[in-house]
C-alpha cells in the first residue's frame, strides 16, 4: 500500500477543512496511520504461523485458525484507513473543478470579468453538501469497521487459551495466540481512536450546520435593514412633497390698504 499517496492526500485536504476537520486529519495520520504502520504490522506479523495448537492432526491447525480469524486484523484495519480516507479526495476533486471552470471562464471572458466564485476553496453551494456528505460516508465506515471487528471476533479480547472444537479435530483442541496482550493493546487503541474520529466528524456537522443557520439569519437581517430605510425615505420625501403642495395651494391674501384722509 502507497502511505505517501496517502499522506499527499492528507494534507491537501487539510487547508479544505475546518478546525475539527484538522484535528481529524491529525488523529488519523499520527494515532491510526502511523501506528497501524509501524507497531500494528510488527505486533501480528505472520498470525497463522504463530497460532499453535497442541494436535498434530492434519488440518486442524487451519481449521481453527480460520475459525477464530476468518479476516486479518491487520487487513480489516488497511480497508478501513482506505475508506474512511478516500472520500476526502471528493472535496479535493470539486475544489480542482471550480478552479478549472474559474480558469476556462476568465480565458473566455478577459481576465477583468466577473469571477464565478469569490473564492473556489469556501464552502459555499455544492462543495458544501460534499463536504458534509464526506463526513457522514466517513462516519458510517468507522461505525461500520468497529461493529464488524466486535462481531467477527466476539470482541475486542484475545484470550490466551482457545478450545477449538472444530472437524478434523479429533476432540477438543486447546490452540494459543501469540503476545494475547499486546494484541489487545492495540486492538482497543484502534477502536478508540475510531470512535474518537466518529465523535469529531459529528461535532464538525454540527458546527457547519450551525454557522451556515448563522450566516442565513445574518443575510435576512441585512436584507432587512435596507429595506427599512428605503421605506423610511420614501415616507419622509412623501410627507416632503405633501407639505410643498399644501403651501402652493394656499391662496395669497393680499394685504389691506389703507387710505389716507386729506383734511
Amino acid at each position: 500500500m502507497n502511505w505517501a499517496f496517502l499522506q499527499g492526500l492528507l494534507s491537501g485536504v487539510n487547508k479544505y477543512s475546518t478546525a475539527f476537520g484538522r484535528v481529524w486529519l491529525s488523529i488519523v495520520f499520527l494515532f491510526r496511520v502511523m501506528v497501524f504502520v509501524v507497531a500494528a504490522e510488527k505486533v501480528w506479523g505472520d498470525e497463522q504461523k504463530d497460532f499453535k495448537c497442541n494436535t498434530a492432526q492434519p488440518g486442524c491447525h487451519n481449521v481453527c485458525y480460520d475459525h477464530f480469524f476468518p479476516v486479518s486484523h491487520v487487513r480489516l484495519w488497511a480497508l478501513q484507513l482506505i475508506f474512511v480516507t478516500c472520500p476526502s479526495l471528493l472535496v479535493v476533486m470539486h475544489v480542482a473543478y471550480r478552479e478549472d471552470r474559474e480558469r476556462k471562464h476568465r480565458l473566455k471572458y478577459g481576465e477583468n470579468c466577473r469571477k464565478l466564485y469569490q473564492n473556489t476553496g469556501k464552502k459555499r453551494g455544492g462543495l458544501w453538501w460534499t463536504y458534509v456528505l464526506t463526513l457522514v460516508f466517513k462516519i458510517g465506515v468507522d461505525a461500520t469497521f468497529v461493529y464488524l471487528l466486535y462481531h467477527i471476533y466476539e470482541g475486542y479480547d484475545f484470550p490466551s487459551l482457545i478450545k477449538c472444537t472444530q472437524v478434523p479435530c479429533p476432540n477438543t483442541v486447546d490452540c494459543f495466540i501469540a503476545r494475547p496482550t499486546e494484541k489487545r493493546i492495540f486492538t482497543i487503541f484502534m477502536v478508540v481512536t475510531s470512535l474518537a474520529c466518529i465523535v469529531l466528524s459529528v461535532f464538525e456537522i454540527l458546527y457547519l450546520i450551525g454557522k451556515r443557520c448563522a450566516e442565513c439569519l445574518t443575510g435576512e437581517k441585512r436584507s432587512h435593514r435596507p429595506m427599512t430605510n428605503t421605506m423610511s425615505s420614501g415616507s419622509s420625501l412623501m410627507e416632503a412633497n405633501n407639505l410643498k403642495m399644501s403651501k402652493s395651494n394656499t391662496p395669497e391674501t393680499p394685504a389691506p390698504s389703507y387710505s389716507v384722509a386729506i383734511s
